[in-house]
């Protein structure tokens, strides 16, 4: 356990009718009681908050996260996710999680963690005091992983307060240090859109409630605060998970040199509580320590920059193998020895043979940005079936965990992001084990004679056809633009789709793929495009694979050719393109 913040003096005195507004508490006191746990009062304030409706709230939804502005310094960007905003949400978890429990003969409690974002203190100050309001105890675990808040939900252990029956994760994966968010799990796992949509419309409600001066002094009600070290459990379980693999070897990365890339977020454990425990030499890496600033680069196995930042770290050191995590730990990618990457198509391929290796002819859900090659080697080279769903990590799990329960066999869901889940992991999207599962192939290999070092990895991807040419536009949707004729951008950009797709039924040297579960995905010229509307953003993003430049802007001539009468839709990417040829 840790040392306890200051808190106010007496017990939370919030309820679904107070004054959450108020952040003038009763005088703030430093208390530790020996359970190391701590109480809260706050009393009514008539505080000016600005007034802000369900449309306000229901902009905050992100998918399946809840995403905001939550500290001033970004021109143009105002703050949507002040503390009582904060504080209605997770009120109106607390409000969720009682109906979906039913609890009444015991109090619920609901663990909380955060990353390394600038705004992660008064965040969870203000989550811990909306959970008070609906009567939730509270444990509080700090700088943690999102995987991991997962985790305390399954965990059984009365002396880490396991299982949780929430968890809360306030982070904005890798957006800049002016965002923030959160994530929200039960032990089913993380929560879906239409519940998170649920929840932003009790908050808007709650919130509308607690800042009426009017309504009636609030009831008192005692809520605990404690906090825990949970990441010791965490970490615990992803060591024991390596040495099983190897034969239950005290230290099965002896020798290995692996280092890590935390990007400045949450994942900076892994280097000194997962590798150094297991014998691996970590020398070399970087950007553990926590900043919420992120002043080295972005936190994100998709970026440029991060990727040049951990294969120059792997190829500096002569390491074996160099590992990157995201702002919260939930993707990640890896570089062999010889600088080469495995994230997005090369990362899916890695793990998909070693997941059919433990289960041969299984089903590897992906996104809908997989290149072709990538199902050939899955379906040819490895003997599984290749099923290309949506773009969306939930999306790609929620469509694993379907096909099992219809009787298809699905042990890996993954995104080219870096998002990926495992059956035997409860379909958790965690970066770290991804990761785990790598370590686990090469302490295997060492330990049956089979080779040491990364090249056990890069063999595993032999075959693996990859485009010379991979790029990915963004045509925007003018929602103002009179074409909209004040339709939604969303019904804009089905027509759009529409219109594609009849184009190009007619040309006899492109072929649309009779299954295609998002968009609309055409082969031709040696490659292929895939144009689809963003999930949450009036935006086409478009897709092309090509074995050379030319097939590149052949393919891109034929979209800018088909959506040249849709004013609205910007298509100077596309411009840019065919004009670079």
């Amino acid at each position: 356990m840790s040392t306890l913040l200051p808190c106010p003096r007496e017990k939370m005195a919030f309820n679904l009718n107070s004054s959450m507004r108020a952040h003038t508490l009763s005088k703030y006191q430093f208390v530790l009681s020996k359970q190391r746990t701590f109480y809260c009062n706050a009393t009514s304030s008539s505080a000016t908050v600005p007034s802000l409706d369900k449309n306000d709230f229901l902009k905050l939804q992100n998918g399946s996260d809840i995403r905001g502005v939550a500290v001033t310094g970004v021109e143009g960007e105002p703050v949507s996710l002040p503390e009582p905003v904060t504080e209605a949400i997770a009120a109106a978890f607390g409000q969720w999680l009682l109906h979906k429990k039913k609890a009444e003969s015991r109090r619920l409690r609901v663990s909380v963690g955060h990353d390394s974002r600038i705004s992660a203190q008064t965040l969870l100050e203000a989550v811990s005091r909306g959970l008070g309001v609906s009567g939730l105890d509270v444990v509080q675990f700090g700088l943690a992983s999102t995987p991991a808040m997962f985790n305390s939900t399954l965990t059984e252990d009365e002396s880490f307060l396991c299982p949780a029956d929430g968890a809360i994760m306030i982070t904005a994966s890798h957006l800049p240090y002016n965002r923030n968010g959160f994530k929200f799990f039960t032990s089913d796992g993380g929560l879906g859109k239409v519940d998170i949509k649920n929840i932003l419309e009790r908050a808007a409600d709650i919130y509308k409630k607690l800042s009426d001066e009017n309504l009636r002094k609030s009831q008192r009600e005692s809520s605990s605060i404690t906090k825990v070290d949970y990441m010791s459990v965490y970490t615990s379980g992803l060591v024991k998970a390596v040495r099983k693999a190897a034969g239950d070897l005290e230290k099965p990365l002896e020798g290995f040199h692996i280092v890590v890339d935390a990007g400045n977020g949450a994942g900076g454990f892994f280097a000194a509580k997962v590798l150094e425990p297991l014998g691996a030499i970590t020398s070399g890496s970087q950007f553990l320590e926590p900043d919420g600033m992120f002043p080295n680069h972005i936190p994100n196995p998709e970026d440029k920059a991060a990727m040049e930042a951990i294969t120059k770290a792997v190829l500096d050191n002569k390491a074996d193998l160099g590992i990157i995590f995201d702002t919260d730990v939930d993707r990640s990618a890896a570089v062999d020895s010889s600088g080469r990457e495995f994230n997005r198509n090369r990362l899916i391929a890695l793990l998909s043979a070693i997941v059919l290796e433990e289960h041969p002819g299984t089903t590897i859900v992906t996104d809908s940005v997989t290149s072709d090659g990538l199902t050939s080697f899955i379906e040819k080279k490895l003997g599984g079936k290749h099923h290309r769903f949506k773009r969306g990590y939930k999306n790609v799990i929620d469509e694993a965990i379907r096909l099992n329960s219809v009787g298809e066999e699905s042990h890996l869901a993954i995104e080219t992001s870096g998002h990926g889940a495992l059956k035997e992991n409860h379909w958790l999207d965690d970066g770290a084990y991804l990761m785990v599962k790598i370590l686990n192939k090469l302490a295997a290999a060492r330990a049956a004679g089979q080779g040491s070092g990364s090249k056990v990895l890069t063999d595993l991807v032999e075959g693996l056809e990859e485009p010379k040419v991979a790029l990915e536009l963004r045509l925007k949707i003018d929602k103002n633009h009179p074409d909209l004729e004040g339709s939604d951008f969303r019904e804009y950009g089905e027509k759009v789709l529409q219109h594609v797709s009849n184009s190009i039924e007619t040309n006899p040297n492109l072929i649309i793929a009779p299954v295609n579960y998002e968009g609309i995905r055409v082969s031709g010229f040696g490659g292929w495009f895939l144009l689809r509307l963003s999930l949450h953003d009036p935006v086409l993003p478009l897709n092309i694979e090509a074995q050379s430049e030319d097939d590149a802007v052949k393919l891109g001539l034929v979209v800018a050719t088909t959506v040249k009468e849709f004013n609205a839709l910007d298509t100077c990417a596309l411009s840019n393109l065919t004009h670079s040829s």
